[in-house]
């Protein structure tokens, strides 16, 4: 009964294989492997997007931060939504890597931000002269960190009015197959074509040891980004042990097909939290996430029983015991619907 998070699961042994099979011999270091070009093209035609710049990361922090800070000036600040893991998940990377450049937070709802709420923060910018920040790049998280998702039409508004402001807009991807899979829409629609920058294609959470995609859809900032990676100290020598974890993840479609599982577990389990007494949904689930409200008692049974999971803004200790609680939710790749039962069962 897992649902702490997608991070605490296993790594597919298909990607387990493919490190294996790139552990032969002598290649060269850095990035300028075979494998790792393989990987770049393969990215390429997945996203439709053949001029598009492809590096590869360890940690989706490192992404985040090092594309968000690439052509943002260190006087300027970075639109994103009050719940985006870039603000409260990163120890303040984005503004180590881009040299001071600070957050302006955008109030969301169900975890998405609106393009009236974007608008009137871009607006509040730039309105001090010399003396506040100049407005930078807007970042997207798909799927939110609530779960939900972005529609096309939601991506194509919030990049228009990122882009009338003549911002450049990135996408938080730590989730991005949970999403496409959510949408059951390409690679590209639900990037370039949106009018997406710049991405963080994750994989980490989908079944990976520890690889992640920093694409650039426009290629002139990609020396900037190398620069910037290398600087930062996250440019690997043994880069083919990257590249092999990517080429296992998108051959076959192992990546879309993991996210599929995931998504599926959770509306397993989604849909017998909705029948569960004194449950409440608090978002509507539509990826791999689900939020939920539950009387402390029960809390405390699903945990004493074995279940692992996280308590939202709330602590066991103290309270009247029927108070709801909320909780997060995680599914991924490797859920075992006979688990997801048990754990129904308990509630």
């Amino acid at each position: 009964m897992y649902f702490a998070s997608d991070n605490t699961g296993p790594i597919h042994p298909r990607i387990l294989d493919a490190l294996a099979r790139a552990n032969t011999g002598y290649a060269p270091a850095y990035g300028a492997d075979p494998l790792t070009a393989e990987v770049v093209q393969t990215l390429r035609e997945i996203f439709e997007a053949p001029e598009a710049a492809v590096h590869l990361m360890a940690t989706g922090t490192a992404a985040n931060a090092l594309l968000l800070s690439t052509g943002t000036a260190p006087w300027q600040t970075i639109f994103c939504s009050r719940v985006a893991h870039i603000h409260e998940d990163e120890c303040n990377a984005p503004e180590f890597f881009s040299g001071g450049a600070k957050l302006t937070l955008v109030e969301t709802v169900d975890g998405k931000m609106t393009p009236e709420g974007l608008a009137a923060a871009i607006e509040a910018e730039e309105t001090r002269g010399v003396h506040g920040p100049q407005r930078g790049p807007v970042s997207l998280t798909q799927a939110t960190e609530k779960g939900t998702l972005y529609t096309l039409e939601e991506l194509r508004t919030l990049s228009d009015v990122a882009h009338r402001y003549g911002l450049p807009v990135h996408m938080d991807g730590a989730r991005f197959a949970n999403a496409l899979a959510g949408l059951g829409c390409s690679p590209a629609e639900m990037t370039w074509k949106a009018g997406i920058d710049m991405l963080s294609f994750g994989g980490t959470k989908n079944g990976l040891m520890g690889v992640e995609a920093a694409i650039l859809f426009d290629p002139a900032r990609s020396m900037e980004f190398e620069l910037r990676r290398k600087r930062g100290a996250h440019l690997f020598s043994k880069h083919r042990y990257l590249a092999a974890q990517m080429q296992g993840y998108l051959e076959g479609g192992l990546w879309l097909e993991m996210a599929g599982a995931a998504n599926t577990a959770c509306q397993r389990l989604a849909d017998g939290l909705r029948d569960a007494p004194g449950a409440n949904l608090m978002f509507r689930p539509e990826a791999n996430i689900v939020f939920a409200r539950l009387p402390r008692a029960t809390h405390r049974r699903l945990f004493e029983a074995g279940a692992q999971y996280h308590l939202w803004d709330d602590t066991l200790d103290g309270g009247p015991e029927d108070a709801p609680l909320a909780a997060r939710f995680v599914t991924d790749w490797s859920a075992d619907p006979a688990e997801t039962d048990r754990f129904l069962s308990l509630l």
